[in-house]
């Protein structure tokens, strides 16, 4: 059986096409060719300062990052002499003799100073020490900046007066001693020192290299090849707290030049390639096709993970119009997906009564302010609301502009009842230790109630007995019922505090006043220290402003500190035994933050005071030192404190002891 003819592509031509073809094709190679022998040295010259230029860049990053590396390591230097003036480890007469070795070994430094608090040098590697007022303008305004937000801050490059090196620039380090200024280190670099010690001679060597400021004002150069010939130039930032300055690099190399025999060397790959182009053809239709099955695959794999996403994506442009929504987020707002895209404010998703605040994010969106992540609310199709936290980032095309905004969203309904929960734990687990509280107080409140029930009993014997003698006078019973009166009162008074105390409740945010805070848990107080022989005192100023908070959780977090304060106090001297609590409005707030003032209620004790050992957990949770503790009451009291806005620490009492503060903002101060 004989096969069909199958003809080849050269036999569907024509002659005359098969002859035009022969001349057409060494033709199209020949201009071909030209264009090369044209084109090639200049892409070899262009390629060449291309490399020069990226070398130059990697170089400028190397530098920068190690100057950027010596700073980082002189700053954590200056930072442990700070440590050790502050902690008075190093005294005035060894500061030079410790500051020597790290010059000598680091010359960028030109000097370092010791300020007292009111400006006076206290020691100096220099021989002449000046007072703060004799630095620059620029740097005695760093280090006020710095004395105000309690951080280092380099200051801007100048030359001070009465010194001869041209340009310094000061690094200052306040010093706080418990929250009070003791004074500042002060470490100036001489920047053209920094220019000659922290950049490898090498590089030097091939660039001219240029400190500025942001305004491209020249505070340092270094021309040890020579100045640079303005072809391969780069610019870097270098960042600092509190000062940017830029990083200039210009290369002293010129532009390369065409090599002689690059011609000779072109005709010949030129005339291979001739014979390679054809099998090159052939293997990049292969590769194309390839390709396409590959970016087939891809596609298909994309979209079936965007299916498979339980996060919901969102995207829009510039002016709020839907672009695209994947499956998640329609299954999450129950809309479909042609119904969305193309769709502009107002979203058949959003929550009528969220409106307001939805049209307000529209218009910050217009105006290319987005908030990057947020929580709000959304309603599916049927109208049921549902919490949803929102990611947005800028969708940018392959030419770096910016085409629109993607989002993701997020249910976090389940997260909401999970939090609720926790928070409906919490106060149980607060309106437990309440209780574990009453019930250590129990044989020590029967006793303080028995007390007063006793003398009701007697009171009111006595004056039957005088009614049966006959004494009916008005004025005789009167003082065993003023006394009758006064003990039912103690004993209300106690049973009241503990009935408050130990009440199941929801928390209630109201002003309250820390003295009646503090008169509304002190019978409970005194009832632990009677049984320990504690002396309780108590130094609450009547004009502090109130706090907004819920008085019987503040109650709790004073029980309990007082609690274990006295019991610290159960082994020492009865006459060491006395207890304060204070407090005051803090007086460390500028007036820049005055809107942020807060109460600071401080709890004192003289007694074993707190083990480094103990320390490191003293706040965690089950962590206790008795026997019979749950390791719950600092956590839950630290808990209450940052519930309310504040902070709970401690420190070691200078006389013994320990000190326990908390601070609460005062009402109408900003959180």
């Amino acid at each position: 059986m004989t096969s069909p003819h199958i003809s080849s592509p050269s036999h569907l031509l024509s002659p005359g096409r098969r002859h035009l073809l022969r001349w057409v094709m060494p033709i199209l190679l020949v201009l071909l060719f030209l264009m090369t022998l044209i084109w090639l040295p200049r892409q070899a010259q262009q390629m060449e300062s291309s490399e020069r230029q990226e070398q130059l860049i990697a170089d400028s990053l190397w530098v920068e990052q190690a100057i950027r590396f010596q700073l980082s390591r002189d700053d954590e230097s200056m930072r442990l002499i700070g440590r050790e003036i502050i902690n008075d480890r190093l005294k005035k007469d060894q500061f030079r003799i410790r500051l020597n070795a790290l010059l000598r070994n680091n010359r960028e430094f030109y000097r370092v100073t010791w300020f007292n608090a009111d400006g006076h040098p206290v020691a100096s590697t220099d021989d002449f020490p000046v007072a703060r007022n004799g630095l620059s303008e620029q740097s005695q305004q760093t280090d006020h900046n710095a004395r105000i937000i309690r951080r280092p801050m380099y200051s801007a490059p100048a030359v001070p007066p009465g010194i001869a090196e041209p340009v310094l620039m000061d690094y200052h380090i306040p010093l706080f001693r418990d929250n009070h200024y003791i004074g500042s280190v002060v470490a100036s670099y001489s920047v053209s020192r920094v220019l000659n010690e922290m950049v490898p001679w090498w590089f030097a060597q091939d660039n001219e290299i240029v400190l500025t400021d942001t305004d491209d004002k020249v505070v340092a150069r270094r021309t040890a090849g020579g100045p640079g010939l303005n072809v391969y130039t780069h610019r870097r930032e270098l960042e600092l707290p509190g000062l940017t300055l830029r990083l200039h690099t210009n290369s002293t190399k010129s532009a390369p030049k065409l090599l002689p025999n690059l011609l000779v060397g072109s005709v010949i790959v030129l005339s291979l390639g001739l014979l390679w182009s054809l099998w090159a053809l052939w293997r990049d239709i292969n590769r194309r096709m390839t390709a396409e099955d590959a970016l087939v695959n891809e596609v298909s794999f994309r979209s079936a993970m965007e299916n498979s996403l339980v996060t919901g994506m969102r995207a829009r442009d510039l002016e709020g119009r839907i672009t695209y929504v994947n499956p998640a987020f329609c299954k999450m707002v129950g809309i479909a997906a042609d119904e969305l895209v193309g769709k502009i404010p107002p979203m058949p998703y959003w929550a009528p009564e969220a409106m307001d605040e939805y049209q307000e994010r529209f218009s910050n969106v217009l105006a290319g302010r987005v908030t990057p992540q947020f929580e709000t609310i959304f309603q599916r199709i049927d109208g049921e609301r549902f919490p949803v936290l929102i990611f947005e980032s800028p969708l940018v095309d392959q030419n770096g502009k910016q085409t629109g905004w993607m989002g993701s969203i997020l249910d976090i309904s389940d997260r909401k009842r999970a939090e609720d929960l926790n928070r409906m734990q919490e106060e149980k687990l607060q309106a437990s230790a309440r209780l574990a509280s009453m019930g250590e107080l129990a044989s020590t409140l029967a006793h303080e109630l028995n007390q007063p029930l006793a003398a009701i009993s007697s009171y009111t014997t006595g004056a039957l007995n005088m009614m049966q003698n006959g004494a009916l006078d008005p004025t005789s019973l009167q003082p065993a019922l003023e006394k009758i009166n006064t003990q039912a009162q103690r004993a209300g008074n106690v049973i009241r505090s503990v009935h408050q105390f130990v009440k199941k409740r929801e928390p209630e945010r109201q002003p309250i006043s820390i003295k009646n805070i503090v008169d509304n848990v002190t019978p409970l107080i005194e009832l632990q220290a009677q049984q320990f022989l504690v002396v309780l005192q108590t130094a609450i100023p009547v004009n502090l402003p109130n706090v907004l908070g819920d008085a019987v959780l503040l109650e709790q977090v004073l029980l309990n500190l007082t609690r274990n304060a006295i019991q610290a106090m159960a082994a020492i001297a009865p006459e060491r035994r006395i207890l304060r609590i204070s407090a005051a409005l803090d007086r460390n707030t500028s007036s820049a933050q005055s809107s942020q003032q807060a109460i600071i209620v401080s709890v004192i004790d003289q007694g074993h005071g707190i083990p480094p050992e103990v320390a490191a957990g003293l706040f965690s949770p089950f962590f206790s030192t008795k026997a019979e503790g749950m390791g719950m009451g600092l956590n839950i009291c630290r808990t209450t404190i940052e519930f309310h806005g504040g902070t709970l620490t401690y420190a070691n009492n200078p006389t013994g002891g320990t000190i326990f503060r908390f601070s609460l903002p005062a009402q109408g101060s900003a959180n």
